[in-house]
């Protein structure tokens, strides 16, 4: 069973924990099409949320969390959380209960231990096109068919990470899941917070883990240390406001987190294999 709800310019919608619990007999997801600068979704009760932008930024949860076009966020339960679009976003989102997310995923891939993962991953144009199509579907059972899709998809990007789950320490696949879900809370994490100084020993904590055996545990899932992984988000940012932003590079550099310019364009070449001025002038070309 699937609801829908339509948001507008300036819209908002808050929905209490009577309009997302399980029914008796059907498990009910959520659908919510946002359109408009600063339209806003207040949840009252902890879901699980899928997040498709396919125009601006959407701001999530609150840590302030920015999911941008070609994303899709996956979120944790949180109490209260609220959606917000900025600069005339445009997204889709898909949520539901834990309870109901379990249910849902039972039905779609049998027996579960868990349900969906915290993630970011890549919406490419299919996926994205599916996510119009669900946001425009009139009829219930067209409504019904497009979510069924969407929940495919989604699965399928989870189920990338089954490899970095074995590669997690535990005696069982629901302890290493246990593993991987504490790191990649820390991932993502670093991912919305990559222009911050933050040390290994907090992230550690952060995991309940030792910094040593978080450093291991991290790499062994991932294939690379949690300072590279920063690295790699802040020069991705960084690409991100030279394409967006009217910031001079120093003022780009220092905005994703790294303190010297000559730090920044050296790192930024080595990535892109061009010069952070060279990209800007690209991506003005491309506009203009």
């Amino acid at each position: 069973m699937v609801t829908r709800y339509r948001l507008a310019h300036g819209a908002r919608l808050e929905l209490g924990a009577k309009s997302l619990v399980v029914n008796r007999t059907a498990a009910t997801l959520t659908v919510v099409h946002g359109g408009g600068r600063g339209c806003s979704l207040n949840l009252e009760a902890p879901v699980i949320g899928v997040w498709i932008p396919l125009r601006g930024r959407l701001q999530l949860g609150a840590s302030d969390m920015l999911a941008y076009p070609g994303e899709l966020r996956v979120t944790e339960p949180e109490s209260n959380f609220r959606a917000v679009g900025r600069g005339g976003a445009v997204w889709v989102a898909l949520f539901g209960t834990p309870q109901v997310w379990r249910q849902v995923i039972g039905r779609a891939s049998g027996p579960t231990t868990g349900s969906l993962l915290p993630a970011c991953h890549e919406a490419d144009f299919d996926l994205r096109r599916g996510a119009v199509a669900m946001a425009r579907a009139e009829a219930t059972r067209d409504l019904e068919a497009s979510a069924e899709m969407m929940i495919d998809r989604v699965l399928s990007l989870q189920a990338r990470f089954a490899p970095a789950i074995a590669s997690c320490p535990g005696r069982t696949y629901a302890q290493r899941r246990q593993v991987f879900l504490r790191l990649q809370r820390v991932r993502n994490y670093l991912a919305a917070n990559c222009h911050l100084d933050v040390d290994n020993d907090t992230l550690a904590k952060m995991a309940s883990y030792s910094p040593s055996h978080f450093i291991r545990a991290f790499g062994a899932a991932y294939g690379e240390t949690p300072h590279a992984y920063l690295i790699r988000k802040r020069l991705e940012y960084a690409r991100r406001l030279l394409r967006t932003s009217p910031l001079a590079i120093s003022e780009v550099a220092l905005a994703s987190g790294f303190e010297s310019r000559c730090t920044f364009s050296r790192l930024f070449r080595e990535r892109y294999g061009t010069t952070a001025g060279a990209m800007r002038a690209v991506a003005a070309g491309v506009r203009s």
